[in-house]
Parts: C-alpha cells; sequence; structure tokens
C-alpha cells in the first residue's frame, strides 16, 4: 500500500517533467505556448463566467430551499429497498450540479457519520465514481460553442448512475459494512 502513495506523490512533477522535457526535444518554446494558453484561458473563462454564475446561484437556491431534503424523503422507501443510504441522496443530486457543493455536503456527512463509517468511506469512493455533468458541460460546450449536445447528457447520467452503484458494491466488498 505504502508504494501507491510514493508513486502518486511523484506523478505530478513527473507529468511536468516529461512534458518540459518533450516540448525541449522538439524544440518548442515551452513559456511562449503556456503564456499563449493562458491568454486562450483568459477568453474561454470571460465565454463561460454566465454560465457558472447561473450554475453557482442554482445550487444556492437548491440548498435553500430544502428541495434537497424533500427528494431524499421522497426516495427514502426506495434506498430502504435496495439498502442504499438515503443520507447519499441529496450529495448524488448536488454532486451532478457542483463539485464544491457536494463537498460541503461531504464534509457534513464526515462530521456526522465520521469518515471511517460506511457512510464516510462510499462518500469518498463515489465522489470518485461520479461526474459534476452539468458544471461539466456547460464548460466544455459553451467554450468551443457547441449548441446541440445529442446523447450526452443522457450517458453521462448513465456513467454517474454505473458510477453510485459501483461505489456502493465495490465499498461493502473492500470495507463490508
Amino acid at each position: 500500500m505504502k508504494w501507491i502513495l510514493y508513486i502518486s506523490d511523484f506523478m505530478i512533477p513527473l507529468i511536468v517533467s516529461g512534458v518540459i522535457i518533450y516540448g525541449l526535444l522538439k524544440g518548442i518554446n515551452i513559456f511562449d505556448v503556456f503564456i499563449e494558453g493562458a491568454k486562450e484561458s483568459v477568453k474561454v473563462i470571460l465565454t463561460i463566467m454566465p454560465t457558472l454564475i447561473g450554475l453557482m446561484m442554482a445550487v444556492g437556491i437548491i440548498r435553500a430551499s430544502g428541495s434537497l431534503n424533500m427528494f431524499e424523503l421522497l426516495l427514502k422507501p426506495i434506498s430502504n429497498l435496495i439498502t442504499f443510504p438515503v443520507e447519499l441522496i441529496p450529495l448524488i443530486v448536488l454532486r451532478t450540479i457542483s463539485s464544491s457543493a457536494s463537498l460541503g455536503l461531504v464534509l457534513d456527512l464526515f462530521k456526522q457519520y465520521g469518515p471511517d463509517s460506511f457512510i464516510g468511506r462510499l462518500v469518498s469512493v463515489m465522489m470518485g465514481c461520479i461526474e459534476t455533468i452539468f458544471y461539466t458541460m456547460s464548460v466544455y460546450f459553451m467554450s468551443v460553442g457547441i449548441k446541440k449536445t445529442r446523447y450526452t447528457l443522457a450517458g453521462a447520467l448513465i456513467a454517474n448512475l454505473a458510477g453510485i452503484i459501483a461505489s456502493f458494491y465495490i465499498t461493502l466488498f473492500i470495507f463490508g459494512k
């Protein structure tokens, strides 16, 4: 297990070093390319800023309105039937919209149940298995000007469902209940 920690500590420096070495071997002026990328990123940020502000407002409205709790109560019978912790339903809903807002819920769950509880471990695995669909779609599609997303949303929701199911069973298999 410790060797995984050692490898993970060196991955980012190795990747950055690899990119720099590759650029130098190809004769690319790395600093100029970096500056060009930084300029383009400012343009992208200005393009997607209204969408991000809208998403942040939506998250604030959802959390303040109590609709997450109502959704939890609505799905509680189904959750109990499949033995899935009902406390995670608000997290699953919010995670599709905002990663930072869902991290706030994760911290609340850690405070309430502890990070070493089944719910704490499941939340940790789940946060690595599911994506912020609406944020990601808005950022990537807005930055390149795509208006028709076709099957992206349906595919992403199915992938998130698969991630939720996989994280539940992975946590059960590795840690037990």
